[in-house]
């Protein structure tokens, strides 16, 4: 009895899952279909702040490089990217756009737009130089419009159309061959592979540098709201922790409590904001983004922005618009370390492709960079890790391993040798004491002299022999020389110093050992803070000592050389130009640009009392030749859009530093010299 039994279960069980397949019921619940096929596992998770804090989410095997993906054959039209788009007229290693002039007046985001392209790596002054035509669109303007077609349209045939807003109707197939970067356009005439999704930008959207997330914690506490819900007029209200009390619709069953935000504030904490699938809700997708709150896409139409290269399934769901209890009950049943991993990837996002215009416009030119070059050019974890695409210029490398960032993630560690750059200004005098003491770490593969001097350099017979290579550099007389990425620089890491630099070989030594556990980072000896001025109201450093530190003086400081590949091809010209003209700057630079790709501080190692001293900077308030010098870091705070230097109350000292013990049982002993 009890076998007739059991196989009439079965029976029963396998009709009910047969009735199902035939009507095709869809999935109740999934995470956002990714932007392309994928290589057979999943990337790994961020590295975060309070990373010691957290559990890791990323598996062995997780971060295997991508295989080369084509572009996918367009959904609709007769336009791909093969038979649209002429590669032969790319010619280097970095994509070169001509913007044509508009006639007519445009608004404040289409000028930024403008100097943004300008002002970066990608701009070309004449369209005989370019690969690729920019035609900005005016929101008001119809598209495909004679008077929109400029002299060297040539059928759309390399051009891209740009429109920071949806087009009013289906104009995709007016502009000839021309590909068009529109926000949020719709699914069914969207050219996958070949157009390029844009998020929905608000009216007051920062130009540059953008608001940082507002996730406010990571991981829901008991009482925290779990549901957001859009209501009418914009306005976003938590459903509480009862979420089947409200429906998709908004109107709650029950009271959800008072907390309620208008259009554009910040979202209230809640753990999963449920957006709906038409085309105009897709600005509160971007508002749930930056408040780290889950974007659960309710059967959207309209395609996810830059889904080509961003894998959704880290940071949205979708669900089901007609299965609204079952899918508010699957939500309920997600596991917190998935939750969390969501939560922080919503952060990343943001901070590094959508929280200003800039990011914006620039990931637009990257996609389609990375279609001239092949997809290998950024491996799907660079666009999808920490610090992102935008950061990682495959003019340098195209593997992660060549990065500073991912070697936690691939599980290696920084190669065991330096490379020595000594910058050599007025007067010209060789650093004879400096080179023999960097030549005798056991860590050092060779020495670079940068002469900047306008004396020539001494013959080779007036230089010290050492056990490793020593060449000689001529330089451009200019200070931002010192951070180009010269070929003849063989190993990751550089110790960079300049002829006044006292350093002993034991110091040496301890520095490039703690940098290969923080390779991202800068190592330094000598220390400068940043603070705000409150009666002034600007910003000012110091080198006075205190308990926290924001720089790290780069006349004797270890970091990655690929630092150098950003500080020439990712900053704006002007900022370099600031550098050249007060030199004192370039120290600030270099610390700016760290920070604002890491998130993190620099770290600061032990310096013997016998070497000299931090040169204070100019006070704020001095006489006027100084103010130049006092002004830098407010104008490149001004640049960056944000303030990116972090401070820090942290010093790496060896074991047994200082400890009662025998000396001969430290391993840098000359360190506690007096």
């Amino acid at each position: 009895m009890q076998s007739w039994r059991r196989k009439s279960l079965w029976l029963a069980l396998s009709a009910s899952w047969l009735l199902l397949i035939l009507l095709g019921v869809p999935p109740l619940l999934r995470l956002a279909e990714p932007p392309r096929p994928q290589s057979g596992v999943p990337q790994g998770w961020p590295r975060w702040l309070d990373a010691e804090l957290l559990q890791s989410f990323s598996q062995p095997g997780e971060h295997l490089e991508d295989a080369p993906r084509p572009p996918q054959a367009p959904l609709g039209g007769s336009c791909s990217w093969g038979n649209c788009f002429d590669t032969s007229q790319c010619k280097g290693a970095d994509l070169k756009v001509f913007v044509y002039p508009t006639a007519a007046p445009i608004s404040e985001t289409q000028r930024w737009i403008l100097a943004s392209i300008e002002g970066s790596r990608y701009h070309a002054s004449s369209p005989s130089e370019a690969c690729l035509h920019l035609l900005l669109l005016s929101p008001d303007a119809p598209a495909g419009g004679p008077s929109l077609v400029p002299p060297q349209w040539n059928g759309g045939r390399n051009h891209l159309v740009l429109s920071l807003r949806p087009a009013p109707g289906p104009q995709t197939f007016q502009l000839g061959q021309a590909m068009v970067a529109e926000a949020s356009p719709a699914a069914d005439t969207f050219r996958s592979g070949f157009d390029v999704a844009l998020p929905l930008l608000p009216d007051a959207h920062p130009l540059r540098g953008g608001a940082p997330g507002q996730m406010r914690q990571h991981s829901p506490h008991p009482g925290v709201a779990l549901l957001a819900l859009v209501e009418e007029r914009g306005r976003w209200r938590t459903a509480g922790t009862d979420a089947s009390a409200c429906p998709w619709d908004g109107r709650c069953e029950k009271d959800p409590g008072p907390e309620q935000t208008q259009l554009g504030a910040t979202l209230p904490n809640a753990t999963f904001c449920l957006i709906s699938g038409r085309r105009p809700d897709a600005l509160y997708f971007l508002q749930a983004l930056q408040a780290g709150c889950i974007p659960v896409l309710l059967s959207p139409r309209w395609e996810l922005p830059f889904s080509e290269v961003i894998d959704w399934t880290k940071a949205a769901i979708i669900a089901d618009e007609r299965l609204p209890l079952q899918v508010l009950a699957a939500l309920q049943e997600l596991p917190p370390a998935r939750v969390l991993a969501l939560r922080q990837q919503t952060q990343f996002l943001w901070d590094a492709y959508f929280s200003s215009v800039e990011k914006v416009v620039h990931t637009t030119l990257e996609i389609i960079q990375d279609r001239i070059f092949g997809a290998s050019a950024h491996p799907s974890l660079l666009w999808n890790s920490p610090p992102g695409a935008l950061l990682a210029l495959p003019t340098f490398s195209t593997s992660p391993q060549d990065f500073p960032f991912y070697h936690l993630q691939q599980g290696s560690r920084p190669a065991g040798r330096f490379s020595a750059l000594i910058w050599v200004g007025a007067p010209g005098q060789p650093p004879l004491k400096l080179i023999q003491a960097v030549a005798g770490s056991q860590h050092c593969a060779q020495i670079l002299v940068l002469w900047s001097s306008e004396r020539p350099p001494p013959p080779k017979g007036r230089w010290p022999e050492t056990a490793v290579p020593l060449t000689v550099i001529d330089g451009h007389r200019k200070v931002s020389d010192r951070f180009f990425p010269y070929s003849a620089i063989s190993t990751e890491a550089i110790l960079s110093l300049n002829a006044h630099s006292s350093l002993s070989t034991s110091e040496v030594d301890f520095a490039f050992v703690v940098w290969q556990s923080f390779p991202e980072r800068m190592v330094g000896f000598l220390t400068w803070s940043h603070f705000w001025d409150e009666a002034r109201g600007i910003w000012g450093y110091t080198a006075e000592k205190a308990n926290e530190f924001s720089m790290v003086l780069t006349t004797a400081a270890f970091y990655h050389r690929y630092y150098h590949t950003l500080f020439t091809h990712y900053l704006p010209k002007a900022l370099r130009t600031l550098a050249d003209e007060t030199p004192i700057c370039v120290d600030i630079l270099m610390n700016f640009l760290v920070a604002a790709v890491t998130k993190l501080p620099p770290i600061k190692v032990p310096y013997g009392k016998q070497h000299q001293e931090a040169s204070p900077p100019p006070a704020p308030g001095g006489p006027e030749p100084q103010l130049p010098a006092r002004d830098c870091i407010n104008r490149m705070a001004a640049e960056f859009g944000h303030m990116p230097l972090v401070s820090s109350r942290l010093r790496l000292d060896p074991v047994l530093f200082k400890d009662p013990v025998s000396v001969l049982r430290k391993k840098y002993r000359s360190l506690e010299k007096p």
